[in-house]
């Protein structure tokens, strides 16, 4: 078991048990596992995704026109089955809608 585990060092007791099993090598799975656990043959577990720390800080307020702006997504039906979204584009300073732009969608 030593031998697999340090070859396949990623395996854990299950796998490492096929192989064992396939070496013609045939043992309970229960008596596996504690053999597993007393040479502390045990996987490390993978750490998650890091996040992000810390505060976020605001986005600065739009003092001009023409700035900065936004764009937005609208998806709306009519009746049954016929959808259509709506792209708009707006000016942070003023909130004024400088345009919108509607599409089909297939369904």
């Amino acid at each position: 078991m030593k031998a697999v585990a340090a070859k396949r060092r990623r395996f854990g007791y299950r796998r490492i048990g096929v192989m064992l099993e396939r070496k013609g090598m045939i043992m309970n799975h229960k008596k596996l596992y504690r053999l597993y656990t007393e040479e502390k043959l045990g996987v490390r577990r993978r750490r998650g995704r890091k996040r992000a720390r810390g505060s976020r800080t605001p986005m600065p307020e739009a003092l001009r026109r023409g700035e900065r702006w936004s764009l937005d997504f609208l998806s709306d039906t009519f009746g049954v089955s016929r959808r259509f979204r709506i792209l708009a584009v707006n000016d942070d300073c003023c909130r004024e809608n400088l345009c919108l732009m509607a599409t089909r969608c297939a369904i």
